[in-house]
């Protein structure tokens, strides 16, 4: 009989001991069919202050080793600009890529997934093959949300196809001066033309669905991405345009010029909001708890997590970095999440490790911004789904997004002139059989040129870059194949007169740049253009088609030419341009920025007094096309 008691007290004891193993292991965070908030709260509770301060710090690319993301928990990895695993790297090396960083994430104890971070802003524009959309401003002068909306669905695409799962876009930014190196990255100096295009954010996330709450982060599923309304708040309205600069105005004006597409972006639910370099009155976004924390977390209800721009929290001293510890704690304090620190990580964790326990930054402030995060990751499906889904790798540069591409540049180019004197004899559309055409100028034949900054290379490139159509490639595949075409970059005078050319088309602009290499207090055209349009125009019936970030000096040059096109940065679809030169479409675009006479005008924007300009906002001329 006490054998079989003791038999039996074992087996129960055994029971019992199971029972309580499976309890253990149930982790509710793990469970997809627990609501987000439980998910969240269970896995906070779980974490050790050195895990929560991992999940704040994002790394960049060349950092995250298997041993970093693994000894210091980090949440977050990101490619800068360039940055890239291999030249030429294709979606499936990309993928790979990402995959094994994420599966160093998921190895440590409580397997948290990393979001991988990349700024996908026309296109996924990091890419070699990429398909590369017209940057933000000439998406503005399209005056078309639903194609914007498409756009976004079609990045979101090839940007998972190569596993990564958030983009550093849309800018939404109203660029008030032209001077400013980023304002090709806005969609306009008009308020309400950068909140039409926030449309945008439903693309790269899916549509929210009814009655979803306002301010909550929304991911669709695996053809989307988390979208990053940036740069909170001001950064397109800087004294002189300068970048990162000093916004000077009033709160209404802030509100009411540079706040109404945040308020539309958190309508649509966008997940992240990234805050600006720059200042206002003389305050740093970056240490802005009255805007960060006040106004967007608690007046507007953001419930997703607000993110740093790139060693943004370093900028709060004059110089950067001079007094670290102090922006570690100015910055956590005002409400950032998430910090971007692609290299000084240690430092950053270490001294926000060493705040915390001294009780100088509550832990209170920590859980918010880790709850902020996982909430956001837990929307994306991340915890199911964190690895990339190589049946995508098909996505990147394919036909139907360069199709799209090129319905966004035709519907982009704006028509500023047509005619030498009057509108009664235009000079467009352009025949297509004639005996000879000139194309002429330094960025006709160029990709690199026609699609600026944020291609390929952080600061962009000139030459051919990466696959794409030249205007140059697009004029010789439209005309008549009887028509002579002859390509001089920078002809000339005796060369244009002697040729006998039926016309020319005159490709001139910017050189790439982005940020504050873009700032510019005379906006002049580079050599050769000037001299390559009084040329060329001065000897034949010319078309200038201008390539640039913003509106430039022409209105010295402007008498001389037959026709004026604004292309600005059209990227890697050069055939919607020759789409309307050659009269297939028409052309509809509309100035989403005052074109000044004279930088002495400048700031100048609609409804100023005394506005002057050579080109009024919303001015273009439009054409039918020649089958109508």
């Amino acid at each position: 009989m006490e054998v079989w008691q003791k038999f039996i007290c074992f087996t129960l004891t055994l029971l019992c001991c199971s029972a309580v193993t499976k309890a253990a292991e149930y982790m509710k965070y793990k469970d997809p069919k627990v609501p987000i908030k439980s998910r969240v709260e269970d896995l906070l509770r779980r974490m050790t202050l050195e895990e929560k301060i991992g999940q704040m710090s994002q790394i960049e690319r060349l950092n995250a080793t298997s041993d970093v993301l693994k000894n210091y928990f980090i949440g977050s990895v990101l490619s800068g600009g360039g940055s890239v695993p291999s030249p030429l790297a294709t979606a499936e090396t990309w993928a790979k890529t990402i995959n094994k960083m994420q599966k160093a994430a998921l190895s440590t104890r409580l397997g948290i997934p990393i979001i991988y971070g990349i700024d996908a802003v026309h296109g996924h524009n990091n890419v070699y093959e990429a398909t590369i959309f017209p940057h933000n401003v000439g998406l503005g002068a399209t005056r078309d949300p639903d194609l914007v909306k498409r756009i976004g669905a079609a990045t979101a695409l090839e940007v998972r196809a190569t596993g990564i799962p958030y983009a550093f876009a849309p800018c939404i930014a109203v660029c008030r001066d032209p001077r400013w190196g980023r304002c090709y990255e806005s969609y306009s100096e008009d308020h309400k033309v950068v909140q039409a295009m926030t449309e945008i954010i439903p693309g790269l996330q899916g549509d929210v669905p009814a009655n979803y709450t306002v301010g909550y982060p929304y991911v669709a599923g695996k053809n989307n991405v988390a979208a990053c309304a940036k740069h909170f708040v001001g950064d397109g309205g800087t004294q002189n345009g300068i970048n990162e600069n000093n916004t000077i105005i009033s709160r209404e004006e802030l509100l009411s010029i540079h706040m109404p597409a945040y308020l539309n972006s958190l309508a649509k639910s966008v997940s992240t909001v990234m805050i600006s370099y720059s200042s206002w009155n003389g305050v740093k976004m970056h240490a802005n708890g009255d805007l960060v924390t006040g106004y967007l977390k608690k007046q507007l209800r953001f419930k997703g997590f607000t993110i740093s721009d790139w060693e943004g929290i370093d900028r709060i001293t004059s110089p950067p970095g001079s007094n670290y510890t102090y922006s570690v704690q100015a910055s956590i304090t005002a409400g950032i999440d998430m910090v971007m620190v692609p290299n000084n990580y240690d430092m950053f964790i270490n001294d926000l490790t060493n705040l915390v326990n001294l009780n100088v930054i509550p832990i209170n402030r920590i859980n918010d911004a880790v709850r902020r995060i996982l909430r956001v990751k837990f929307v994306m499906g991340l915890f199911e789904n964190p690895l990339a889904d190589l049946s995508l790798a098909d996505q990147i540069g394919k036909k139907e997004h360069r199709d799209l591409a090129r319905e966004a540049v035709r519907k982009s180019l704006v028509l500023l002139k047509n005619g030498k004197s009057s509108y009664d004899n235009p000079v467009l559309p352009l025949p297509k059989k004639v005996s000879k055409i000139l194309v002429a100028g330094t960025h006709a034949d160029n990709l690199g040129y026609q699609c600026g900054g944020w291609t390929i290379e952080w600061q962009g490139k000139s030459g051919r870059i990466t696959s794409g159509t030249t205007i140059l490639d697009a004029v010789r595949a439209t005309v008549d194949p009887s028509t002579d075409i002859v390509f001089a970059e920078d002809p000339d005078a005796d060369f244009v007169k002697n040729g006998n050319f039926s016309y020319a088309i005159v490709v001139v602009g910017e050189h790439p740049y982005v940020e504050t290499s873009g700032d510019s207090q005379n906006l002049t055209l580079p050599d050769p253009g000037p001299s390559t349009i009084q040329t060329v125009c001065g000897a034949a019936k010319c078309v200038v088609v201008l390539i640039s970030g913003r509106p430039v000096v022409i209105e010295p040059y402007v008498g001389t030419m037959d026709a004026l096109v604004a292309a600005w940065l059209p990227g890697s679809e050069g055939q919607g341009v020759t789409d309307v030169l050659f009269g297939d479409y028409g052309f509809t675009g509309k100035l989403p920025r005052t074109w000044f006479k004279s930088v002495d005008q400048l700031p100048m924007n609609v409804g100023d007094p005394n506005y002057d300009p050579l080109y009024p906002f919303d001015f273009g001329l439009t054409t039918k096309p020649r089958n109508s």
